[in-house]
Order: structure tokens, then sequence, then C-alpha cells
């Protein structure tokens, strides 16, 4: 298994470019900032999951205001982002002092 293998199966994105355009229009759908906290393979993985249980919640909230879907299904979808950022934080093993431990 290459890396690139290992790290798709590990909740990494990784994404294989065929254009500039895609890759214009992947920045402007799935935004990403730059990690500034502890670097640990980790915590960067976490942070992009995180930014990408963001990213969804924002869209869920955006249909939920223009009406495309209830408020109980928008609660029951992030609810399941949420479960599912939870089992990410579980198995990279995030702890809950590791950001008091940069301080």
């Amino acid at each position: 298994m290459g890396k690139e293998n290992s790290l798709e199966a590990s909740g990494y994105i990784v994404s294989k470019s065929d254009s500039p355009r895609r890759d214009d229009r992947d920045r402007l759908l799935y935004p990403q900032s730059r990690y500034q906290g502890k670097f640990t393979p980790e915590n960067l993985a976490f942070n992009s999951n995180l930014q990408e249980f963001a990213q969804k919640v924002s869209y869920i909230c955006a249909l939920e205001t223009g009406g495309k879907i209830s408020p109980d299904q928008a609660y029951r979808d992030v609810k399941a982002l949420w479960k599912e950022l939870k089992v990410s934080k579980k198995e990279l093993k995030i702890r809950e002092d590791s950001a008091e431990e940069e301080s």
C-alpha cells in the first residue's frame, strides 16, 4: 500500500488534481486554513477533519435557511457529522489537554 492510499484510509484528504481549474474550484468550495497548532500528524489530520466538519455544517445551515431541508433534518445531519468528528478525535487519540500543553 502506497503512502497516498494509507493517508486516504486514515481519513486524510488526498486529492489527485486533474486540472488547474479543478484546484481552483476545490479551493473555493473546500477552503482550508493553515494549521498553526502543535504539529503532529494526528493533530494535522484532526484539524483537516474539523475544517471539513465546519464546511459541511455551513452547507447544511444554508440548505435549511433556504428552505431546502427541514430544521429537523438539519439537526439530524449536523448530529451525524458531530458523531463522525468525535470518532475521528478518538481514533486519532486527540487529548483534551493537548492545547494546554502549548501554553
